[in-house]
């Protein structure tokens, strides 16, 4: 099972060449990445410079006009987006025209319009959307072989974790990192922050569906947030195809109605939406929810180490 995407798979950054672009690509390089091309038609034919630390040598990645040009030249398969709002939509339809197979957008602030437009445009063409306003995703090696380095796309941390058997998605960056820390002893599989817009590319089903299907995978952590009904379908799901278990932190408990908290999903309106909902739901469909982050890691730990959880 890939879960989402093979190890070594050629990766291009649209937005390299920016401050953020080329501060996440050195990361991503550091982490082992493939990334064979940048896109920028302002500094096509160019070549930018990243020191890759386990080498101690220089690596000359070129830019190359368009994400087709780019992915002629390399066989791109996936594509990390670091370009501003403005452009986000121009930057997802080029590489959608250009058939590569994962975008993962990392960009946030981007209109509703623009995401709903390009997510469409994607699922008819059978292309995964990661995002937007997320994290990205990172999958860890299989093996301890030191020269599986597994691959991170986005701006997820990748040396505060090592393999192991859990899955984690999340709607929130930050809580992200957060439980992968808290459960950094037992380790992952993969990390994917689907992103806490109004309408994301890949859904909380959909990473849990990866997640099932995948033979390394044994338990899953799932992180959610007030607005919307993602967790509640995935609850839904879960209960009737999911035989691996899930834990379920969600953020917003205290969140007053129609008040913004954050991420551009995460309201509360009209009454639905709430933590409390959300709650039932997933308790309902047999997935315990953790009363805080720490907790939520200490239901999974129970799960992991055979115990029963004890909310």
């Amino acid at each position: 099972m890939a879960l989402f995407i093979e190890d070594n798979a050629p990766v291009i950054v649209q937005g390299m060449t920016g401050h953020q672009g080329m501060t996440h690509t050195g990361r991503m390089l550091n982490a082992g990445t493939h990334i064979v091309g940048g896109v920028n038609p302002r500094k096509a034919g160019q070549e930018v410079t990243f020191h890759i630390d386990e080498t101690d040598k220089d690596l000359n990645i070129p830019v190359y006009a368009t994400c087709s040009e780019a992915k002629e030249a390399t066989g791109a398969k996936a594509s990390v987006i670091f370009v501003p709002p403005r452009f986000a939509k121009s930057a997802m339809l080029e590489a959608i025209e250009a058939d590569i197979e994962l975008i993962v957008v990392i960009t946030e602030g981007i209109p509703v319009a623009d995401t709903a437009y390009c997510v469409e445009l994607a699922l008819q063409k059978g292309i995964r959307i990661i995002g937007p306003n997320c994290p990205g995703l990172l999958k860890l090696p299989e093996s301890a072989d030191a020269s599986d380095k597994g691959i991170n796309l986005g701006i997820i941390p990748d040396g505060i974790v090592s393999s192991g058997p859990l899955g984690l998605v999340s709607k929130s960056g930050t809580l992200t990192y957060q439980l992968m820390g808290e459960l950094a002893d037992i380790g992952f599989t993969a990390c994917l922050g689907v992103g806490g817009d109004p309408i994301v590319g890949t859904t909380l089903v959909e990473a849990l569906q990866q997640f099932e299907a995948d033979d390394n995978t044994k338990a899953v952590m799932m992180i959610g947030e007030i607005g919307g009904n993602a967790e509640q379908d995935a609850a839904a799901w879960a209960k009737e195809h999911m035989s691996k278990p899930v834990v379920a932190y969600i953020a917003g408990f205290t969140a007053p109605e129609g008040k913004q908290m954050g991420h551009a999903g995460a309201i509360v309106s009209g009454g639905k939406g709430t933590a409390q909902d959300k709650k039932n739901a997933l308790e309902e469909a047999g997935i315990p929810v953790g009363k805080t982050p720490g907790q939520a890691a200490q239901l999974l730990r129970e799960i992991v180490n055979g115990g029963t959880p004890q909310a």
